[in-house]
């Protein structure tokens, strides 16, 4: 402690007096130098926040609507399905029904981003419409005919020559669908063969008790009771009916390879999400699905 006398003769007592007061200027000195550094962000630390940001953004979600031939329900759905499971924001939506009548939706106006046919015939028409983005088309699967009875089997069809018999309920698919188409082009060949001719072609088509037009109706006609044979996709004997069909193979000199292409719409808004969907079906997994249920897949190089 300082003591000190003043002129009067009274002590003084400084030395509290000067730490009280040096404290409270070191308080405040200290006090100013933190909050500039905290108003004021360093260069790097901007940069890092900015990074931040952008890191943590998000791809918006995209739906897909994909309009896909009749004849591929099953395995779409399943294709859809595994897509959608590790997709990163990118949802497939199936809409299905036969070629023909999904490429008259689009021409009325409807608007999907990818276009599935079970032909060459409706895409090529769609390409030449310019509805499609053209680079984009290709072939990537092919199919062939069978004729499926049930398993019960009432008309006691056992060989194509049966088929001819009085009596026999066949159900085929309209003309300007490809199933309809085909089975024409098979009959066709079974016209001009000696083992079966004009009058067993003839004879068969008088047997056809209905005509459809997705090949999605069917097997429910068989598996009902309402016919006892039909033209259809070696595809479309699905799992969960092999149980309750008979498939009959169609030799190959008779048979017709389908073509399946498909495509991206010249007015889809989300070209990236669809090139990428086509990308899985045509990659490992879609295609082991597409062979699962019956079909050839087309390889890419081809």
């Amino acid at each position: 402690m300082v003591i000190m006398m003043d002129s009067n003769g009274k002590l003084k007592i400084l030395l509290p007096l000067l730490l009280i007061v040096s404290a409270i200027l070191f308080a405040g000195c200290t006090g100013t130098s933190d909050s500039q550094a905290t108003a004021t962000p360093t260069a790097t630390a901007v940069a890092t926040a900015s990074e931040t940001t952008a890191t943590t953004t998000t791809t918006e979600p995209v739906t897909l609507t994909v309009f896909t031939a009749a004849s591929l329900t099953g395995a779409f759905t399943d294709i859809a399905d595994y897509y959608n499971a590790q997709s990163n924001g990118i949802t497939v939506e199936n809409v299905f029904d036969g070629s023909q009548a999904l490429r008259t939706q689009i021409e009325q106006g409807a608007e999907p981003d990818v276009f599935v046919s079970a032909n060459t015939k409706h895409m090529n028409a769609l390409v030449d419409e310019g509805y499609m983005d053209n680079d984009t088309v290709q072939l990537f699967l092919e199919n062939s005919m069978a004729v499926i009875v049930p398993v019960d089997n009432p008309a006691n069809i056992t060989t194509l020559a049966d088929l001819a018999n009085d009596g026999v309920k066949i159900v085929i698919g309209t003309a300007d669908v490809p199933f309809g188409s085909y089975t024409r082009q098979v009959l066709e060949k079974m016209n001009a063969s000696d083992e079966y001719g004009p009058e067993y072609v003839d004879a068969v088509y008088a047997n056809v008790v209905s005509e459809e037009t997705a090949v999605s109706t069917v097997v429910p006609k068989l598996t009902l009771g309402e016919a006892d044979a039909a033209f259809v996709y070696k595809s479309d004997i699905l799992q969960e009916y092999k149980d309750q069909l008979i498939t009959m193979e169609i030799p190959e000199e008779f048979n017709v390879v389908a073509k399946y292409p498909l495509g991206i719409l010249a007015g889809s808004e989300n070209k990236d999400a669809a090139q990428d969907f086509i990308e899985f079906v045509r990659g490992t997994e879609g295609s082991a699905i597409l062979e699962d249920y019956g079909f050839d897949p087309i390889p890419e190089d081809q």
